[in-house]
């Protein structure tokens, strides 16, 4: 497992101190607080000299910039207010359905020049715990990534959209993937849910250990453009908050602190509490603000122990920014929810090819497919089936169709 102490010799000692108090039990935040004084530092005064040069640091070619329009248009949307948008038709959709607990609060600090999203999750999280079965690690495991997308997919703007998370590891909890949707509506599974480890050397669930770090954090985004937008990074430490924060500086030129966390009951495993936090300076944020958001770091590792402790998101929040113009602009309603649906699994089974089909129908006569996502089991019999095969020969299916959400959970968490 790497440790942080090789990130150390790129920033002052001062910093390191202050952020990493010794025995420090939030590991997450470690290179997160550390990206925030350093790369962004470092990425300001960049920018600063390539702007009295008259010159731009690079020229964004199209997939470059779709990997880039979450955070564009949440600045965008954060000028507009009063506006209706297609994520508050969303809203009004799926209240019926909406723990009270659950919400996403989006705004901004310092006078504008700090974007922050944070979420509320602990029903998403227990009801992907009922699903699958996790152990306490998993939970833990599954829920951080499940906090990330949220969070990420709070930034769609199409119903068609979607944001397809994967850590593969090579961890013996296997990979983990979650999608999510405009609105927060997110949708995980993992590959051996029921892996237990014991704890870690802070007495915390260990999820690096079961995630595993030597492997890659891979991105989906589809945002109804020709292509979809993968991008990927090198896992930290498999901590998972770590890791979102190195995608962000890497693969989307965005340094941010990224918080995760998970708290379970001991015995049964429930989860008490889950929130998510995403703090990320503007292109123009000065470097006073930076200072500031630096002293946040050990106020934000108690974020999960407020909700724990019955607060509400918005409350955590106000007591967390206290006197630093906290501007709330938008506020959502996220759920775990799956799509999944017989058309769907019909689509798949198409892409499996004739031969396969065919195989099938001779051999098994009927076929039984489950959702990776919630567990929903369909069943196809030979007169289905020989319908699909049917349909797939006279070109009724177009295998580039397959959503990508459908094709990671047949690729990625049904296999190692």
């Amino acid at each position: 497992m790497r440790t942080v102490n090789r990130f150390i010799p790129d920033f002052p000692k001062s910093i390191f101190n202050v952020l990493i108090p010794k025995g420090s039990l939030f590991r997450g935040l470690k290179i997160s607080a550390l990206k925030i004084s350093g790369f962004f530092r470092h990425s300001q005064r960049n920018r600063r000299v390539m702007k009295a040069n008259g010159c731009n640091s690079r020229q964004e070619s199209p997939t470059e910039s779709a990997n880039n329009l979450w955070r564009k248009e949440n600045i965008m949307n954060n000028k507009i207010e009063n506006k209706m948008t297609e994520s508050d038709a969303t809203v009004d959709r799926i209240e019926n359905t909406c723990a009270e607990r659950d919400n996403i609060i989006r705004g901004l600090l310092f006078n504008r020049t700090v974007n922050v999203i944070a979420v509320s999750g602990r029903e998403i999280v227990e009801t992907a715990r009922k699903i699958h079965g996790t152990s306490r690690v998993c939970t833990a495991a599954l829920g951080r990534m499940l906090l990330a997308v949220s969070m990420m997919s709070a930034q769609l703007k199409s119903e068609t959209d979607s944001i397809t998370a994967t850590i593969a590891g090579g961890g013996p909890a296997g990979n983990i993937t979650v999608v999510g949707h405009m609105g927060g509506i997110v949708k995980g599974c993992i590959t051996n849910p029921e892996v237990e480890l014991p704890l870690n050397e802070f007495g915390k669930l260990d999820v690096s250990g079961a995630v595993g770090g030597s492997g890659e954090l891979r991105v989906i985004r589809d945002l109804s453009l020709r292509e979809p937008y993968v991008g990927r990074c090198e896992l930290i430490d498999g901590e998972i908050a770590d890791d979102f924060a190195n995608y962000f500086y890497t693969s989307e030129q965005q340094p941010s602190l990224v918080y995760l966390g998970v708290r379970v009951e001991p015995q049964q495993g429930i989860v008490r509490s889950a929130a998510g936090l995403i703090i990320a300076p503007l292109p123009d944020c000065p470097e006073s603000d930076i200072i500031r958001l630096e002293q946040l770091t050990g106020k934000i590792a108690k974020l999960s122990q407020h909700m724990d402790d019955g607060e509400t998101l918005e409350s955590a929040l106000n007591a967390l920014f206290e006197g630093m113009e906290f501007e709330i602009t938008d506020t959502l309603c996220p759920a775990y929810r799956c799509d999944c649906s017989r058309e769907r699994l019909e689509r798949v089974i198409m892409s499996l090819g004739e031969n396969e089909l065919k195989d099938i129908i001779e051999n098994d006569g009927k076929a039984e497919l489950v959702c990776s996502f919630c567990q929903t089991k369909y069943v196809f019999n030979e007169d289905e089936l020989r319908a699909l095969l049917e349909e797939a020969q006279t070109g009724g299916n177009d295998s580039d169709e397959i959503s990508a959400d459908l094709a990671v959970a047949i690729n990625e968490c049904g296999n190692e």
